[in-house]
């Protein structure tokens, strides 16, 4: 791999491990789910297949992010509004 790539790699796990903390499953089953995720894919050496991988991971953070501020709009809209 790549020294950018393993770079690129490495930034993903980061952010994912980040935004792993506030997962409504909580933070145990999302790190073991992660983990288990990359190593699947440990062994892989096309440097098109690991962009394709880290597109993938991209796309995780965005629904991650969205299912978070989904959530606080949620609890924000309950406090707020009444259902009268």
């Amino acid at each position: 791999m790549a020294n950018s790539l393993r770079g690129e790699v490495l930034k993903l796990y980061k952010n994912l491990l980040y935004l792993g903390r506030e997962y409504p499953k909580g933070a145990d089953y999302f790190r073991s789910r992660l983990k288990a995720a990359f190593l699947k894919n440990k062994d892989v050496k096309d440097p098109e297949k690991i962009k394709q991988l880290i597109a993938r991971g991209e796309f995780v953070i965005k629904e991650l992010e969205a299912l978070y501020f989904l959530r606080k709009y949620r609890a924000l809209k309950q406090r707020y509004y009444s259902d009268d």
